[in-house]
């Protein structure tokens, strides 16, 4: 008995040892088998650009909730856009050349903008002949030929073809971008020059300034109700500081303005028709904004560039305005007024 008792008591140790080491070696292997899991999660980590976006989306969204852009900022902006304005609406009272010079001013310096962008997505466009045609086009409408603008478009692609066909280096994409840059950027701004040139004096300058007042007018009612009642993001993955709160209140504002138009009885508009311009104006002024975000989003920038202290760069400042503009050119033909 004792015997049996001393081998099951042997046996017990020997059974308790043998779990003791199988725990010891699944304490062991419980590492490796979670290893491999740590390595979906650190592969799961955002990329520098997707974090770069998500700290601009959490800054924009920390700009809301304070109110607005810092003191300081919010006067730098105030300051550079009141010298913008006061520029512009200068050069449209004292006349149509003025106007136009102004006009390729600001089309060289947003086609500069917008080459220096495409650079960084690895593209290398002609900036000569690009920069050349944003020159060109606000003054092809002052011209005696009728639809010089197609010419001019006919005579970019010439020369773009030519570059191509003798730079070994260049390719499509850089093509694309040296026609599209300057027809983007120069031949949309044209517009404002041609709705300048259909009224003799103050009555085309006045026009041209209602145009560009609307949307002018619009980007600060979207600004300032989106900065207050913002709730519900208009394009969160393109430009997440923007509300469907603050599009309606740059939608009022530019509406606003076209009643006005319609109310000082000098052009041949109705009430209705004023009422579309004004949505539709501002409906292609902000796909406008949003498309130049995109741009921006695609090469990792926040602003064009630095000109404009508080707005960015020329191409900030007025990517809604060549969209808005051309918008209101058209409306204005088609509806007999120009």
């Amino acid at each position: 008995m004792s015997d049996m008792g001393d081998n099951q008591v042997e046996k017990n140790v020997e059974s308790r040892a043998g779990s003791a080491s199988a725990t010891g070696e699944n304490a062991s292997q419980r590492p490796a088998e979670q290893a491999p899991e740590a390595a979906p999660k650190q592969e799961a980590a955002p990329a520098s650009g997707a974090k770069e976006t998500h700290a601009e989306a959490n800054h924009e969204e920390a700009g809301q909730k304070d109110g607005g852009k810092h003191p300081s900022t919010m006067t730098m902006r105030i300051v550079s856009g009141a010298i913008y304005a006061i520029g512009t609406v200068a050069c449209l009272f004292l006349g149509t050349w003025p106007t136009a010079i102004l006009i390729a001013v600001m089309a060289f310096l947003c086609c500069s903008e917008f080459l220096k962008m495409s650079r960084r997505s690895g593209r290398m466009p002609n900036d000569v002949i690009a920069l050349a045609f944003a020159v060109i086009f606000p003054f092809a409408p002052l011209s005696n030929i009728s639809d010089s603008e197609f010419f001019v478009i006919f005579a970019l692609l010439v020369v773009c073809a030519l570059w191509y066909v003798s730079t070994p280096r260049a390719n499509m994409g850089d093509v694309a971008l040296t026609v599209f840059g300057p027809i983007y950027t120069s031949l949309a701004f044209s517009s404002i020059v041609i709705i300048r040139d259909a009224f003799p004096g103050w009555r085309g300058a006045l026009l041209t300034f209602a145009v560009m007042g609307s949307i002018w007018l619009s980007d600060s009612c979207a600004y300032f109700v989106g900065s207050k009642l913002g709730k519900h993001k208009l394009a969160p993955r393109i430009s997440p500081n923007k509300s469907v709160e603050g599009f309606w209140g740059g939608m009022v504002g530019s509406v606003a303005v076209w009643a006005v138009v319609f109310a000082l009885g000098i052009y041949n508009i109705n009430l209705p028709y004023a009422i579309a311009c004004g949505v539709l104006v501002d409906a292609a002024a902000v796909a406008g904004d949003l498309f130049e975000s995109r741009i921006k989003r695609g090469v990792g920038v926040k602003d064009s560039g630095n000109l404009m202290p508080g707005h960015g760069g020329m191409l900030d400042r007025s990517d809604s305005l060549l969209f808005g503009g051309m918008t209101a050119f058209l409306l204005l033909r088609l509806g007999g007024i120009l």
